[in-house]
């Protein structure tokens, strides 16, 4: 299958369009949205050039913060993993392509062997770089496709999981905060985070009215019968209806009142830093980050899986353990946490419950047997 793969490539590099440049190809290895450009036989303009700008713009819009660093860094790395071999990035090499996610199955070099998992992530990273640039990466190309489809079957494992933090668990960690206005904020947070169901960086990039700042992530409308969030998300925007608690001191909403009530708050970012002393807000959004941070921390702080090493605590939870904490402990019809967390369907809800009743619906009795 690779064995032409030196001919190919050749053939590859002689297909770039005729009349490319150096100053072409430097263009096109630019990271991301950068490569956005006038066409070489357009005259350049005050007008023309703000729109290039704003084209720029969007297309940085097009995936999140996080996405975006990821994709850079996948390309920066097979850049780099090319250059080692003799040879370039540009234009794509399906043949190029299946010996590095080869090298990734196999763990061949100074870096240890990657999960399925990472590997095809990697290789969306380097189909999205590819588009960026005006290229078109083939993954069905047999030079993919097959050592893709050979990696995953000898290489493929279960998921991991991290560990959904139960009702018994927020309760815990949230008991452990203390009443100054850095508290009051890290209480909101983790239990608006966790009634919500939201990623963390959802829970950060709320503002207090819709359009309060160009990063805004989506906004928040506070209600006799509990809060409003319409969000952004990575599947488009949804609305996520937070009802009231039975207590004000694990009430998601009075949480939120009171942090934004103490601290200040009525425009602009919804959660943000406080003064060393933790009297005073800045006006600088949290980062994401935060929330993972606080949230490990609380966790070892609550005693929560004590029984095992600190290492092993720490590395069972993550921002997601609110979201799976939430869709596990939940006692309500799937339906209901599949919209709630904005789930496109059942199956991915379910990937979330740690505990549910897996037997519920016997299709063995219902068969007659």
């Amino acid at each position: 299958m690779l064995s032409n793969m030196s001919e190919n490539h050749e053939k590859s590099r002689s297909e770039v369009p005729i009349g490319s440049s150096s100053n072409e190809n430097s263009e096109r290895d630019r990271p991301d949205s950068e490569a956005l450009s006038l066409p070489s036989f357009v005259a350049g303009s005050g007008t023309l050039d703000r729109l290039v700008d704003t084209a720029r713009d969007y297309a940085r819009a097009a995936a999140s913060d996080n996405t975006l660093k990821a994709y850079a860094k996948d390309w920066a790395h097979f850049a780099r993993w090319c250059r080692m071999k003799g040879t370039e990035p540009l234009p794509p090499s399906p043949e190029m392509i299946g010996l590095y996610l080869a090298d990734l199955a196999s763990g061949s070099g100074p870096s240890p062997a990657l999960s399925v998992s990472t590997i095809d992530r990697r290789l969306s990273g380097l189909g999205w770089n590819y588009a960026q640039r005006g290229f078109a990466l083939d993954r069905k190309n047999r030079h993919i496709a097959t050592v893709l489809a050979g990696i995953r079957r000898k290489h493929a494992r279960p998921p991991m999981q991290k560990e959904a933090i139960l009702a018994e668990d927020i309760l815990a960690m949230v008991a452990t905060l203390p009443y100054d206005l850095r508290g009051l904020r890290d209480r909101a947070i983790l239990l608006l985070g966790y009634a919500g169901g939201l990623r963390r960086s959802e829970i950060v990039s709320l503002d207090v009215h819709k359009d309060d700042t160009p990063d805004s992530g989506g906004w928040i409308e506070i209600l006799e019968k509990g809060a409003l969030l319409t969000l952004n998300a990575k599947t488009g925007w949804r609305e996520v209806e937070i009802g009231r608690g039975s207590s004000d001191q694990t009430c998601p909403v009075r949480a939120l009142e009171q942090w934004l009530h103490f601290a200040k708050i009525d425009f602009g970012p919804v959660f943000v830093g406080t003064s060393r002393d933790g009297k005073r807000a800045s006006e600088t959004r949290l980062n994401d980050k935060h929330v993972a941070r606080l949230i490990k921390r609380t966790v070892m702080d609550a005693g929560i899986r004590s029984e095992l090493p600190e290492k092993d605590r720490l590395a069972l939870f993550s921002g997601h353990s609110l979201r799976a904490g939430l869709a596990s402990s939940a006692e309500v019809d799937e339906r209901y946490v599949q919209k709630h967390l904005g789930h496109a369907s059942a199956e991915m809800t379910r990937r979330y419950q740690r505990r549910r009743d897996r037997f519920r619906v016997n299709l063995t009795k219902a068969a007659g047997l």
